[in-house]
């Protein structure tokens, strides 16, 4: 069993998730408005209303404890609090998704303790899925224990990616048209989601770029607990300090070696 604090922490996650379900869910095929970010990517009342929400919890039952978050971590710096433990928060990840109807939008939360994560939450109100891990102890998905694809050939291996357009530099782009041609079949979409469907076994192989910590640190924790491999895509072990916006998650070590290879044909 997990120590106390570690079940104090793991029941104020899903609590925690229970909270974003309740909003996303209320706002989900709504007639709301789009916005776009400087950065060009969209937001909604839902991503904010979420995000605020959690904020809100966490400053009233972890006064002390730093936060991370997609929306509000340029207004509402709370992420230099010298705790170690910093919760992070992507509110609405696949808010494409989300915004066109489709229930494969999520809400990622992952409480760090240092710079890695120990506990991760990828929630799906609308089909009722929640993946959670949990370092050193496991990951389960509605309960039921996750194990990762025996698949280790790249040939036979399942690959996703939630969109090519995610790949912004010439080398990024030829990595992902080369290690195309190597795989069984290349499946797109999913966001988030799609990790927790590699750590259920459905998926293989996961190569993405122009993500931020928030995007990932949930799903880390949860990969790794399924029994799969999840760094950058030079192979190192990712944490809050040396991320660098890619990823590559795949099921176990041996298919995770031959994609670097192909990587570094």
């Amino acid at each position: 069993m997990l120590k106390k604090s570690n079940d104090e922490f793991y029941l104020s996650a899903i609590k925690l998730a229970d909270i974003a379900s309740q909003i996303s869910t209320k706002y989900f095929r709504t007639n709301i408005d789009i916005e776009n970010k400087l950065n060009h990517t969209p937001v909604t009342i839902a991503d904010r209303e979420i995000e605020l929400a959690l904020r809100n919890w966490i400053e009233i039952h972890y006064p002390n404890h730093n936060i991370m978050g997609e929306e509000y971590n340029d207004v509402i710096n709370n992420d230099n609090n010298n705790s170690n433990y910093t919760w992070v928060i992507d509110p609405i990840d696949g808010t494409v998704a989300f915004s066109s109807g489709k229930p494969l939008f999520t809400t990622l939360i992952a409480l760090l303790h240092g710079n890695s994560p120990v506990i991760g939450i990828i929630d799906q109100p609308v089909l009722n899925d929640r993946f959670v891990g949990i370092s050193k102890y496991g990951a389960w998905l509605n309960g039921v224990k996750l194990k990762t694809s025996l698949v280790n050939n790249v040939e036979q291996a399942r690959f996703n990616v939630t969109t090519p357009y995610m790949f912004k530099t010439e080398y990024e782009k030829q990595i992902f048209e080369k290690l195309q041609k190597h795989v069984l079949l290349t499946s797109f979409g999913g966001d988030a989601y799609s990790y927790g469907l590699l750590a259920a076994g459905h998926i293989d192989v996961i190569l993405e770029s122009d993500l931020g910590y928030y995007d990932i640190a949930a799903l880390q924790v949860i990969i790794e607990e399924s029994g799969g491999v999840f760094t950058n895509w030079q192979g190192e072990k990712i944490n809050k300090d040396n991320f660098n916006q890619q990823v590559l998650a795949t099921a176990n070590r041996e298919l995770h070696q031959q994609i670097l290879s192909i990587i570094n044909q």
